[in-house]
């Protein structure tokens, strides 16, 4: 099969990493594959160095090359230690950080500061107008300001890259812009105002403008930058494609811009105006970041190829796909994330169906069926994730005087046992459920003298957290729901098994699922317990799940008769996120899906959306992908394996689990991290949720044209798709190379599909084809004669770190009954919310993808 013709794009990864942080958040592994990391200094780079806030200011921007919808890491040295703003100020010595689309034509090699997406808060400090005395009118300012009686209103005007017929308004000389103020007595027409904030471009709830980022005593510091396409912002407009005289295209480029604030504004004490002002402006550090194009530019016109199942492969196919897009004769692929079983059963017939990504074997009984008719091969290693932004909020009667200097700053550290992630999943902390709701069944009088002792509001305040990490955590006061549960995606998945099955592995976690006390008077919320005595309609959780349900029924009620608000239950007041990657998302940009003030006047009246924390203040934790996590540059949590070691979710520890893995014993050719296994004990290096994903279909499907491209996928992904980096065709962060034996496996079985039959297991071909010659993609090992390996003991490839360690005792805790074999819980609240996300551009561009919950 000539010409294989691939478009995937998937709205939650492209267009749009975990990796773990510590001084730097990034794996040194993933950073090595990310070679364009700019450093920026005042003394060198800045627009004006002369009197800048921080002369001895050192900016390092994580990556600068091939962006897309993405986290970037910013850090810094030689700055001031910081204070958090409040409502009357901006704060004290700190970077504000936003991102521009036009360069100065008056000051090459920096942008315009009309084109910066900045102002959407509605702050002091990160206005972009606001009035000024005129004596302190910087000259660059007067064209953007009026006098209005003894001092001047000024305003920056925003100019969109799309904005034909609006340039003349935002662009305006002062007359326009006084337009926007309102004098006593004057009142200007709406429709004459230029809210340069809150415009028709971006608000408080689409800007990714960083308007504080603190530093600590040493006056270092780092935070990660939410950057967007023209996907996320058209008027910011990066990624855009732009023609090349030779056919091809790049994307619309952009800037990165850092701005130094001090104590105080020209002739004030305090930070309470624009950073777009001159007097700011003037000492920015700023790096042009150059963007892929957005979309694929392949031949328009073929059938699209239908690809489903796992979101875990999705960043890695995204990444593949331009090095497919070549060729006459392709079509367009489309990647449905979803169900892989469902998708594994459909793939299990011989109906032509999409080639599907799984974690697991096929589920036999949901084909009515004793043999499994599927060719499985391996085509990635990646893992889920816990990823966390919290920032640090000390008990102020703390007596280490260094807490306090740190207060604003985010953690980059933490631990985590199965039965701590039990407890993010079953809704067991006290501000998991609903303000002024019923939360009686989250508290007992365990000595029977009346006194009701509660479990902890947060995982924060939690004894069994504070414990085994950093005790800087011990003198938080931090609450909030989005720290007292985990954002969770909706759907089933084989990633929501793998996690119940790694708490299920631990005895700790299995006998407090089961009811038990975890030794410091916190119980499991009844409604999810495993333990039909406990749970209070007497049918325990059947675990492992494929979810995670909203399983208690709790409700604040309706109060509209009486003035007050509308019902809140657990789906509304902890929503479900679309997907694994949009978890790590909206923990890049501090937003824990808190629920809303309650809006009276609509019809229907309803809660509204509060707006993201910002940095300094920020408290969400989420589940994800460690490919998102890479992406986004969020840190991610070190969970404790079966060895007994705290890992995270680096490259070599998902290598490290690969290593480990052993056959399933439903189908020898597919592996797993057995989590409850005697080998996985001794691989104290191995991250203990990491999963391979394989692509699977029953190679006696009738289509053998489709067959053929299915097989030049597998190939392409297992061989130039394995080389890590962040260019177009490379293994992009938060995967593991497949080990050779891996490849090996992918490649045989690229031959059956293609061929139409399965090799034996033995050896040999049970159709007694020798196969059809490769007409793309590398030269196949005889198929005639080469079995399908099936690694018991699997060798890691050349330089990927093997499982480690001697291995280790049994894991504090008596061993308890095994959970019973009980029906699923009837829960009370709705728990299934559809999800899409459909991204497009126009012809010559395919740009698609369809989730199915």
């Amino acid at each position: 099969m000539t010409g294989l013709v691939v478009a995937v794009i998937t709205a939650s990864l492209i267009g749009a990493g975990g990796a773990v942080l510590q001084a730097e958040p990034a794996a040194a592994a993933e950073d090595d594959a990310t070679s364009s990391a700019v450093t920026l200094t005042n003394k060198d780079d800045a627009l004006e160095p002369e009197g800048a806030p921080f002369p001895d200011l050192e900016v390092t921007i994580s990556q600068t090359k091939d962006m897309v919808s993405q986290g970037i890491r910013v850090s810094w040295t030689g700055g001031e230690k910081s204070a958090k703003p409040d409502q009357n100020q901006g704060g004290a010595n700190f970077l504000q950080i936003a991102q521009c689309w036009g360069e100065d034509p008056d000051n090459p090699g920096h942008p315009d500061r009309r084109t910066c997406q900045y102002g959407g808060g509605r702050a002091p400090g990160s206005d972009r107008d606001g009035s000024i005395e005129l004596e302190a009118l910087h000259p660059e300012d007067q064209k953007y300001s009026a006098d209005v009686g003894g001092y001047a209103y000024s305003g920056i005007p925003f100019v969109a890259s799309n904005s034909e017929g609006i340039v003349d308004e935002y662009a305006a000389p002062a007359d326009r812009v006084l337009n926007n103020f309102s004098a006593p007595g004057v009142v200007k027409p709406e429709d004459q105002r230029a809210d340069m904030a809150n415009n028709q471009f971006f608000s408080a709830y689409t800007t990714n403008e960083v308007r504080w980022a603190g530093a600590g005593a040493d006056g270092s510091g780092s935070v990660p930058f939410e950057v967007q396409t023209a996907m996320e912002s058209t008027a910011l407009g990066c990624g855009t494609p732009i023609p090349q005289p030779d056919g091809t295209a790049v994307g619309q480029s952009c800037w990165l811009v850092i701005i130094p604030r001090g104590t105080g504004d020209t002739g004030v004490s305090n930070i309470t105006r624009s950073g777009l002002y001159w007097d700011a402006w003037e000492h920015h550090l700023a790096v042009e970041l150059e963007f892929k194009p957005l979309g694929v530019r392949c031949q328009i016109g073929e059938a699209e190829r239908q690809l489903a199942g796992s979101e875990l492969v999705a960043g890695a196919v995204a990444s593949w796909q331009p090095g497919l897009c070549r060729g006459e004769n392709g079509a367009p692929f489309v990647l449905s994330e979803g169900s892989e079983a469902d998708a594994a059963a459909r793939a299990a017939g011989t109906e032509p169906s999409p080639l599907a990504f799984t974690s697991r074997p096929l589920d036999l009984a949901a084909i009515g069926d004793a043999t499994d008719p599927l060719a499985y091969a391996p085509v990635a290693i990646a893992g889920v994730a816990l990823t966390f932004a919290i920032d640090r909020e000390p008990n102020p009667n703390t007596e280490n005087p260094q807490y306090r200097d740190r207060a604003g700053l985010p953690f980059t550290e933490m631990k985590l046992t199965p039965r701590l992630v039990a407890k993010l999943l079953t809704a067991s902390y006290l501000d998991a459920l609903p303000n002024r709701a019923d939360k009686d069944h989250l508290g007992r009088d365990i000595d029977g003298d009346g006194d009701i002792e509660w479990n902890p509001r947060t995982i924060v305040w939690d004894p069994e957290f504070r414990k085994i990490n950093d005790p800087e955590w011990s003198e938080q006061v931090i609450i909030g729901a989005s720290i007292a549960d985990a954002l969770l995606p909706s759907g089933r998945s084989d990633a929501a098994v793998r996690l119940w099955e790694y708490v299920l592995a631990d005895p700790d976690a299995r006998a407090w699922l089961d009811g038990a006390d975890d030794g410091h008077g916190m119980f499991v919320n009844p409604w999810y317990s495993t333990n039909p005595d406990v749970q209070p309609l007497g049918v325990g959780l059947a675990l492992p799940a494929e979810d995670f349900p909203k399983a208690d029924p709790v409700t604040k009620p309706d109060e509209t008769t009486k003035g007050g608000t509308g019902e809140i239950n657990l789906v509304t007041w902890r929503p479900y996120t679309p997907s694994l990657a949009e978890g790590a998302h909206h923990v890049l940009r501090g937003d824990g899906l808190i629920l809303g003030n309650w809006e009276p006047l609509p019809e229907p009246a309803k809660f509204g959306k509060s707006q993201r924390n910002l940095f300094g203040s920020q408290r969400v934790i989420g589940l994800t992908s460690t490919p998102a996590a890479s992406l986004y540059h969020t840190v991610t949590a070190s969970l404790r394996n079966p060895a007994g070691q705290f890992v995270a979710p680096t490259q070599d520890g998902l290598a490290a689990a690969a290593a480990a893995m052993t056959p399933t014993p439903a189908q020898p050719r597919v592996l797993q991290y057995d989590l409850r296994g005697d080998t996985v004990k001794g691989a104290t290096t191995s991250y203990p949720l990491t999963m391979p994903v394989y692509a699977a279909l029953n190679p006696q499907q009738t289509d053998e044209e489709l067959r053929g491209v299915y097989a030049n996928l597998i190939r392409y992904a297992v061989e130039e798709g394995q080389s890590p980096g962040t260019d177009v065709g490379e293994l992009p962060p938060g995967y593991a190379p497949l080990p050779g034996s891996w490849v090996e496996q992918a490649l045989v079985m690229a031959d059956s599909i293609e061929r139409g039959s399965l090799p034996q297991q033995g050896g040999g071909n049970p159709g007694g084809s020798s196969g059809a010659p490769r007409t793309s993609g590398p030269p196949a090992p005889p198929p005639s004669s080469a079995p399908a390996p099936v690694p018991g003991a699997n060798a890691p490839a050349a330089g990927a770190p093997a499982a480690t360690g001697a291995p280790a005792g049994a894991l504090a805790g008596a061993e308890t009954p095994e959970d019973p074999d009980a029906g699923p819980i009837a829960a009370a609240v709705p728990i299934g919310i559809g999800a899409g996300i459909v991204a497009g551009l126009a012809v010559p561009l395919v740009s698609r993808i369809r989730r199915r919950a």
